[in-house]
């Protein structure tokens, strides 16, 4: 199921109407106000899907250099993060801002995967500002069978 951004950026319906959407987007941001200076600055879009060998993430990460992004695996889990810069190159003060639509900052992103994987297997790579980073399923299985005696 695919998300469509356009229904977080519509305006509110009539006052009175729960949004539960805009209720979540709002209890994101405080708390990340609450965690303090490791808060995300923004959230890249990214794209993760399966075959029936490998996790493919794909993050869209315009103006990052390859210095700038992390990741770390673990047995389920893989998390990306990185910081992009003002496009200014210095720092502007909120309120100095008219209109931000492109995010800059810090972020972390951190995906639960169903399954084990191959830690050293994992590979990214980075084109044209788009992260991809492959991810084999691990080979090994904790499952066996049993002979009842």
């Amino acid at each position: 199921m695919c998300y469509d951004r356009r229904v977080a950026s519509s305006p509110a319906g009539p006052p009175g109407r729960w949004d539960p959407l805009r209720d979540l987007l709002a209890l994101h941001e405080q708390l990340g106000q609450l965690v303090g200076s490791d808060a995300p600055g923004w959230t890249p879009p990214v794209d993760l899907y399966e075959t029936p060998a490998e996790y493919v993430l794909t993050a869209e990460l315009p103006g990052l250099t390859r210095d700038r992004i992390e990741i770390h695996a673990e047995e389920t889990r893989i998390t990306i993060r990185g910081a992009r810069v003002s496009s200014t190159g210095r720092e502007i003060p909120c309120e100095h801002y008219h209109r931000v639509e492109r995010g800059h900052g810090r972020f972390s992103r951190t995906f639960a995967l169903p399954e084990p994987i191959e830690i050293d297997g994992v590979n990214a790579e980075l084109k044209d500002g788009i992260l991809t980073v492959t991810i084999p399923k691990s080979r090994r299985s904790d499952a066996h069978h049993i002979e009842v005696k």
